[in-house]
């Protein structure tokens, strides 16, 4: 498998501070940042060789001007087990975020970002027709890619059946759904379903949630966003979690 070259501070910083082996950091000549000394640090304590780049030789490294002056060149991302993630959740009062074919980068991103914000204990992406964990992604989760398990699956009508073996309620958000989010009771394990761009949830993933719920809009927009979506349910989990 081709190396992950991660790029941009906090996901470099993350990077070096998680347990991927990590072969090459590269810093921009004359770079003026902050957070430098402590990103040299962490190298220099997991052994990381430090190269000095112009950042023209890094952005080409990158594929992209948009890298801050740093790139770690590093082993491939490592998909968690939804079996093993679903081990580690114990309490009664999990939260997991399954997303249903999310396509643009900067939405996985913005959405594993928001997962780990809220203290969700994984998220998880199909295989098929759908964006992985790409360098990009993780340069938009800001690092959080490295903190919160990302469970890659074949087919997401079957994760939900496996969450509610394990006593996850699952709940779907749609724009259709008769039920308002804000209606719901969220505490317990929960599983929040966010649809792909454009098309939403497909039919037998919905088919497969306890509810179906929408959030009440007003104005003259009819949707959302899908990372904004699943950040507001998300965060509704927390809200009615810290009022308890």
């Amino acid at each position: 498998m081709k190396d992950d070259m991660i790029y941009g501070m906090n996901p470099v910083l993350e990077a070096l501070r998680g347990t991927r082996r990590a072969f090459e950091l590269f810093v921009a000549r004359n770079l003026a940042d902050r957070r430098l000394e402590k990103l040299l640090a962490l190298a220099k304590e997991k052994g990381v060789p430090v190269r000095q780049r112009e950042k023209g030789d890094i952005a080409r490294l990158c594929g992209t001007e948009h890298h801050q002056g740093v790139a770690l060149r590093m082993e491939p991302f490592a998909y968690a087990d939804l079996h093993d993630l679903l081990a580690a959740t114990t309490g009664g009062n999990g939260l997991i975020l399954v997303l249903d074919g999310i396509q643009d980068p900067h939405n996985l991103g913005a959405l594993i970002r928001t997962a780990a914000c809220a203290g969700a204990a994984g998220v998880v992406i199909p295989k098929d027709r759908a964006v992985g964990v790409t360098p990009t992604v993780e340069k938009v989760s800001a690092g959080a890619a490295e903190t919160v398990p990302v469970a890659q699956v074949s087919n997401i009508a079957q994760a939900l059946d496996l969450l509610k073996e394990h006593g996850f309620w699952t709940y779907g958000l749609a724009g259709e759904g008769a039920a308002s989010l804000y209606d719901q009771n969220l505490i317990g394990n929960v599983a929040i379903v966010v649809g792909g761009e454009g098309e939403g949830i497909r039919p037998l993933v919905k088919k497969g949630c306890d509810v179906v719920v929408s959030i009440p809009l007003s104005g003259g927009v009819s949707s959302l966003n899908a990372s904004v979506a699943g950040g507001i349910a998300l965060f509704e989990v927390v809200r009615q979690r810290l009022k308890k």
